[in-house]
């Protein structure tokens, strides 16, 4: 097969709000996530209190800001090219709409990066993942105000200028993900009120994060030489239950609405026929201007990061009553109930190189798993089982054709789960002494799979055993 490029970048990827920790040090602001009992995950409507005795899961995490450095250098013991985190919006302006940012906000990500070039790291920034400083929803609305975008382009500014030495940005985490129940509220930066029209404010918060995205691409090209900035795509795609006509037919208008409507905006700089004629015929009012349509147009990205995890089974009963829809019947599922398809990842691959012609990143493919820790490690082969086979189908896509130019798996080390805020369900290669209710020690354990993604690198992608 046509090996992996020599410069291919492999490494991990991480959320800010998922291991960080720190929440409220060294002038950071509150933010969407820190007001996430293990109780509220997954809402779409909270409340912004913060009740003495609780537990917050995110307000320790595993404490990556004060122990950045040691994990760093586990990541290069591994042999890392890559390491991709994002940076909490509300750490460089923590109230969201200042008109200065908070200087120990970018000396902290300032030693990060430099912290992974001194290992020989390519730091991958995330402008925003899964969180929004919580002033900016209480004093605005959040995502529905089109002033939003005017700040976040405010905010990655300041970031392309502090960090202008760092070359792979994703603007929104999973941007298409917004139409998941409960990510309306951390994708989307909004809490729903009763009032609200859950599906026209869905399209209007969409709408102003890709306005925003294509205006964070027009900075970037500005400020950084040779930089790829796109937003992200969480990059399943459905498959239909039977190859009836109607089945297909609805296979291919969930995949057009929930994946490549938002990859035609992302990466051709349009909104296609189909998701505005579904606006039009559900009659919602969405606020878009004409002069917004023109930047998306002009400022398009210029890679595709991708997640990948499972396949979706299209189901519209199961997603019209917010259900996890069927199981595929031809596959495994984890112990979350997610079906396990390597094979769908060069599928997604092949599909969107296709499409897009654009060189594509693997920003995050991991699997979540209960363990144990035994005399010092874990021995998770389920975990080296999963990774291999869709190392192996993203092999096969490059070999296919499509330009792959990096994997970042999801997570190098055990970090606060993103939909339950649990720690049980481990992604890491690297064991985090913590438990669901905050105990542990937060020592850190190599797990079998960090040996095994160590000779990984070493071989560039050759040795999967």
């Amino acid at each position: 097969m046509k090996p992996f490029r020599t410069d291919f970048l492999w490494g991990g990827a991480v959320a800010a709000n998922q291991c960080e920790g720190a929440w409220n040090e060294d002038g950071k602001g509150l933010t969407t996530t820190d007001y996430l009992s293990m109780d509220r995950y997954m809402k779409d409507s909270i409340d912004f209190t913060l009740e003495e005795g609780n537990y917050y899961p995110s307000h320790e995490a595993i404490d990556f800001y004060h122990r950045y450095q040691k994990d760093i250098q586990l990541f290069a013991e591994m042999g890392f090219k890559c390491f991709r985190f994002s940076i909490a919006w509300a750490r460089i302006f923590p109230n969201g709409d200042e008109e200065t940012p908070n200087q120990k906000g970018i000396d902290h990500y300032r030693k990060v990066i430099d912290c992974c070039h001194a290992y020989g790291i390519e730091p991958m920034i995330t402008l925003s993942h899964t969180e929004t400083p919580a002033n900016l929803i209480i004093k605005y609305g959040g995502w529905r105000n089109r002033k939003l975008v005017g700040f976040f382009e405010r905010y990655a500014k300041t970031c392309f200028e502090a960090f202008s030495d760092v070359k792979y940005w994703i603007t929104f985490n999973e941007i298409n993900f917004i139409f998941e129940e409960g990510m309306l509220y951390q994708n989307g930066g909004v809490i729903l009120q009763e009032q609200d029209h859950k599906e026209e404010l869905i399209y209007q918060c969409a709408h102003h994060q890709l306005l925003a995205s294509a205006k964070a691409n027009r900075l970037a090209f500005e400020i950084i030489d040779n930089v790829y900035i796109n937003a992200m795509i969480e990059g399943s795609l459905a498959y239909p239950q039977s190859c009836r006509s109607s089945d297909m037919i609805d296979c291919m208008q969930e995949n057009q609405k929930i994946t490549y409507s938002f990859l035609d905006a992302i990466c051709k700089g349009k909104y296609p026929s189909l998701w505005l004629k579904e606006i039009s015929s559900k009659n919602l009012h969405i606020d878009i201007q004409p002069e917004d349509l023109e930047i998306i147009r002009q400022y398009p990205g210029n890679y595709i990061p991708l997640s990948y995890y499972y396949n979706r089974m299209c189901d519209p009963i199961a997603r019209a009553q917010h259900k996890k829809p069927m199981k595929n019947p031809y596959q495994a599922q984890s112990e979350w109930g997610y079906n396990i398809d390597a094979e769908g990842l060069r599928l997604s691959l092949n599909d969107f190189s296709i499409r897009y012609d654009l060189p594509l990143f693997v920003v995050e493919n991991g699997i979540g798993m209960n363990e144990t820790l035994t005399d010092g490690t874990v021995h998770d082969q389920q975990r080296i089982d999963f990774l291999k086979a869709h190392i192996q189908q993203m092999h096969l896509a490059i070999d296919d054709g499509c330009d792959v130019r990096g994997y970042t798996m999801w997570a190098p080390i055990d970090i606060v789960s993103q939909s339950r805020g649990e720690m049980s369900k481990r992604y890491g290669l690297i064991y985090v002494d913590k438990n669901n209710d905050g105990s542990g020690t937060l020592a850190r354990y190599k797990k079998d799979s960090f040996y095994w993604y160590k000779k990984v690198i070493a071989s560039n992608g050759e040795c999967l055993e």
